[in-house]
């Protein structure tokens, strides 16, 4: 365990709800608007046609995880699924950090810090306790 910082957590906690923020939005996505979520997977994961029903089924699924996430359980798991979706995500859209200047392409750059925060949050999960459920067994 780290030398406790008052701040710590208190940083920690406002990191996670920041980034369940986001990663919730484009999960959503999947459920309002699944012909746009398909598009996306298509244009940034080369996966195409996939149907609303799946999209359904992948946006139950982050939501699920998500509030897993959210309330600090099974946070090796939990936490590991959201950098590793948002590293993919990330590092998926190389072809518009390339252009940086092109349409809406500046707005990627947003990805890097959320990332960061992902790694921090991944690392320093033991110490992310404000608001979470603490059993040992679950932050492993």
């Amino acid at each position: 365990m780290i030398h406790q910082n008052k701040s710590l957590p208190i940083a920690l906690f406002g990191l996670r709800i920041s980034v369940f923020f986001v990663m919730f939005m484009w999960a959503i996505d999947k459920f309002l608007n699944p012909a746009h979520a398909a598009k996306i997977y298509e244009k940034f994961y080369f996966i195409a046609g996939l149907e609303s029903p799946v999209m359904l089924i992948l946006g139950a699924v982050e939501v699920i995880i998500l509030i897993a996430f959210l309330a600090g359980l099974y946070k090796k798991f939990s936490y590991g699924f959201v950098l590793t979706v948002h590293a993919v995500s990330t590092l998926s859209s190389f072809k518009q950090y390339l252009a940086p200047f092109d349409g809406a392409n500046l707005l990627f750059f947003a990805a890097w810090p959320m990332l960061g925060a992902c790694v921090a949050l991944f690392l320093l999960r033991d110490e992310d306790v404000m608001l979470t459920f603490r059993k040992s067994i679950q932050n492993r």
